[in-house]
């Protein structure tokens, strides 16, 4: 991969913003499209607001919200550009289209990544001419302080693009992860729907309310899910056994009991209502920017106190550790 020092950033709403932000914060030039009325006000205003919690985390050298331009013609957006992050709708015959067009318009040796959350790149490359440099570089939200991106391509990918998406955004900060396949709205966002389909579920059975949910996510397995995942938590789970006495004594007990009893809810008008008025209460009549203001000091504290245990020399290749160290110098 050529070295990257432009970035155009294709759609420019809660993922393009938060992608805009973090490559301005990483040092390189960006130049945003959207169409939409008064997108550049938006954009500089998020980027604009984003600001402290990334000069939080640290930034590069070069680092700038004036490196950042707007231009509504997206041909002129993408034709200088070194990478390419798209973050248009989710809709799959839009992508489609827009890919193609991005295609056409770009260098020929610059990679085409989308933030897509659900659609497979098989599907969004098939209008390419160039289909082997376009690849999934999906973000978590939002993407500026949340550092995994999932990275899977289509059955046209040229396995370089992977490898140098892969190495490209460990470069910048982030903790990507290598799909071996592709599936409907990924992994992440899998195990976000396995978990909240059961938390439906126990709303719909009256079993706790919608705070009571949230607290026994957040103040339970949540806190833990901060600091490792949970087959390494079933490690330690296992005591001197570790994964092996934990999978013998304790995995196939749990499996045979309690998975088949795990719920199917139906979303219901009167379910949804409920969650509704829910969150409304739990809200307490917080507004969402004061709510997104708490979430982010959190992460941003919660970032802190992990980066001391971070350990290089990660499945990447690259030495996690040395670019985030690089990112916050």
């Amino acid at each position: 991969m050529k070295p990257v020092r432009r970035i155009a950033i294709v759609g420019t709403g809660t993922i393009g913003a938060g992608w805009a932000t973090h490559y301005l914060a990483r040092g390189f030039d960006v130049v945003a499209t959207d169409p939409a009325p008064g997108a550049e006000t938006a954009l500089r205003a998020y980027v604009e607001a984003a600001w402290d919690a990334v000069t939080t985390l640290g930034l590069s050298p070069g680092a700038s919200p004036d490196r950042l331009t707007f231009t509504a013609d997206m041909r002129d957006a993408v034709a200088g550009a070194d990478f390419v992050q798209e973050n248009a709708p989710e809709r799959p015959q839009f992508k489609v289209k827009l890919f193609a067009a991005i295609d056409d318009a770009t260098p020929s040796d610059a990679i085409i990544a989308s933030s897509t959350s659900g659609i497979t790149m098989s599907v969004i490359q098939t209008a390419c001419r160039h289909p082997e440099r376009t690849v999934i570089g999906h973000p978590f939200n939002p993407p500026h302080l949340i550092p995994l991106v999932e990275v899977v391509g289509g059955r046209k990918t040229a396995p370089e693009t992977i490898e140098a998406a892969m190495s490209f955004y460990a470069s910048i900060g982030k903790r990507p992860i290598r799909l071996k396949k592709e599936l409907p709205g990924h992994v992440a966002n899998r195990l976000q729907a396995a978990l909240y389909r059961e938390v439906v579920y126990l709303i719909e059975q009256d079993v706790l309310d919608v705070a009571a949910a949230d607290d026994a996510v957040s103040w339970g397995p949540g806190l833990r899910w901060g600091v490792m995942g949970p087959n390494l938590l079933w490690h330690l789970g296992g005591g001197e056994g570790g994964i092996r006495h934990f999978m013998d004594h304790l995995m196939g007990p749990m499996a045979e009991d309690m998975w088949p009893t795990l719920g199917h809810p139906q979303m219901t008008p009167e379910l949804e209502q409920k969650i509704i008025d829910g969150v409304l209460h739990e809200a307490d009549g917080r507004s969402i920017d004061e709510l997104a203001a708490q979430r982010d000091a959190m992460l941003l504290a919660l970032q802190a106190v992990r980066a001391p245990y971070e350990r290089t020399g990660e499945r990447t290749g690259e030495r996690t550790g040395d670019a985030l160290q690089t990112v916050r110098s």
